[in-house]
Parts: structure tokens; sequence; C-alpha cells
């Protein structure tokens, strides 16, 4: 059990790496003089980019990626966890996976992963959005056991599959964490439902650093980075769409706490389900 400050980085990720790391760079800095040991950057850090071509010329292997040099180096400098919440990288395959770093405070990488659950869906605003078609998905999930807490990886459109993150919370992870890019849409519907709900029925924190604002590529997102506590409750917000920084003190001893309180992780039971049968017979009965 730790008592440690986490910072959600909240950015506006245009189309070129090098201006956003140079962004990533400044915030990280800010998060870390106002002491915070854990820093989490948004999904899709590195770029933001709908153009296949413009994805293929901007994006390069984890070896070649600056987003993860520039983390390392950084990581190690500020002697801090510096969790990249995910940027794109070119697997050996030749397709593109949309992954995650944890980089420790000698600047080694101590974790990586791939976000499991594509963003493939038609929103009613007209937007529309094929994830798969420009990344493969990942399939398997990650837990970081560190001195300062067991951390729990997804990205994004996992927040809306919550096995992942009971799958997590009983290996053991008291921190979960959900980098993102939302929709303004499904933002300003679900977002802060969603994160709360995640951290209530697994008694654990959540950490979700997100993307906000219009960006070059013409999308717009949510913003409104949380930070949130065991319990559901906010410990802290960026309650906009600008980029800015957040920082919240999380005491693990309270994951533990309030999973005595409601020990619903060790009540689960198995289950099946039944179907049963549509009484056609008696509808016709009525109908007749």
């Amino acid at each position: 059990m730790s008592v440690f400050k986490a910072a959600a980085v909240q950015m506006r990720s245009g189309t070129e790496p090098r201006r956003n790391v140079a962004d990533l760079e400044a915030m990280v800095r800010e998060a870390a003089a106002r002491g915070a040991t854990y820093v989490q950057t948004p999904e899709m850090t590195g770029a933001l980019l709908r153009d296949k071509d413009a994805r293929a010329a901007a994006f390069t292997t984890e070896e070649n990626d600056i987003v993860a040099a520039a983390s390392s180096r950084l990581a190690c400098e500020l002697g801090i966890y510096l969790h990249i919440g995910s940027t794109a990288i070119l697997r050996t395959d030749g397709k593109l996976a949309n992954r995650a770093f944890l980089f420790g405070p000698d600047g080694s990488m101590l974790a990586s992963y791939d976000k499991i659950h594509m963003f493939d869906v038609d929103l009613d605003s007209g937007e529309s959005w094929r994830e798969s078609s420009a990344y493969e998905a990942g399939a398997v999930a990650t837990i970081a056991d560190l001195p300062i807490a067991r951390l729990g990886f997804a990205v994004c459109y996992d927040l809306r599959f919550p096995q992942l993150f009971r799958a997590e919370a009983l290996a053991g992870a008291d921190v979960l964490t959900v980098p993102a890019a939302f929709t303004r849409q499904t933002g300003e519907a679900h977002w802060h439902v969603l994160l709360r709900a995640r951290a209530i029925e697994n008694g654990a924190f959540v950490v979700a650093a997100a993307q906000g604002g219009r960006h070059e590529d013409g999308r717009e997102t949510y913003g409104h980075s949380l930070i949130v506590d065991p319990w559901g409750r906010m410990l802290a917000e960026a309650d906009h769409d600008e980029p800015g920084v957040i920082v919240a003190e999380i005491d693990t001893a309270l994951s533990a706490q309030a999973r005595r309180k409601i020990p619903n992780l060790k009540n689960a039971r198995e289950f099946s389900v039944k179907e049963i049968a549509r009484p056609d017979a008696a509808l016709r009965g009525a109908a007749s």
C-alpha cells in the first residue's frame, strides 16, 4: 500500500508527432513540478490522423518511435513513472497497434498494452469510425506491479467492456487506467458515469487522461480528464476540453478499504443463463 500523487495530462494532439512530443514534454514537466510521481497522457499522444497515407508516413516501429524515446528520457530525468496512454506503433507484420507504454524512473520500459476493443461505430451525429480498418486489436490484458500501485491498463473504447476491468481488479489492480480520445457526443453522454462505475464496481482508483477540443484532422474530442477514487468520488477533473494537467493524491489503502466494505469481487458467483420459450400457443389462443 502506498500514497503518491498521480497526474493526468490533457492534450489536443495534432497531426505532427514532433509538435505533440514538445507539448507532451512541457505538460509532463508541469505535472512533475506539482509533485506527481505517476503521469498519464491520453490515447494517441503521438498524433491523431484520419488519413491512411498520413498515418503510414507518420508512424514507425517501437524502436524508432520518437514518443517512446522522448518519454523514456523524460521519465529518467524526472524520476517518475510515465504512462503514454497510447500512440500508433508499426508492428513487425506491417499492421498498426494502438499501444500504451509505461516507463519507469530509470527510463526503462516496464510494460506495454495494445488496445483490445476497436471503436467501430456509427453515431447519430453522422460520425462513422472503423478503428479496426487501421489498427490490429490486442488480445492480452496487462497488469504492472509497481512499488506505488498495481496498475491495470485499458484504452478509450475499452471503458465500455467492464469484464476487462473486473479481470484486472481480480488480478489485484488497485489503479485502473483509461487514457482516451472520446468523441464529444459520446463523452457528453457517458464519460463521467462510465469512469465512476468502473471505479465503484471494482473498488479501484481510475485515472483517465483525455484528448480535448477540435483537432487538426477535423475530429472533436470531449476532454474532461478525470481521477476517481474507489468510492466513485471525483478527486480531480479538467472541466473543459483545453490542454492542461490535473493532479490528485492516491492512497491505495483506500482501494483495499472499499473492497472490504463492499466485497463484491469476493461475492461474485458463476451462473448460467436460461432462456424461457415464448408461449406461442397461449398467444394464438388469446388472438382467436
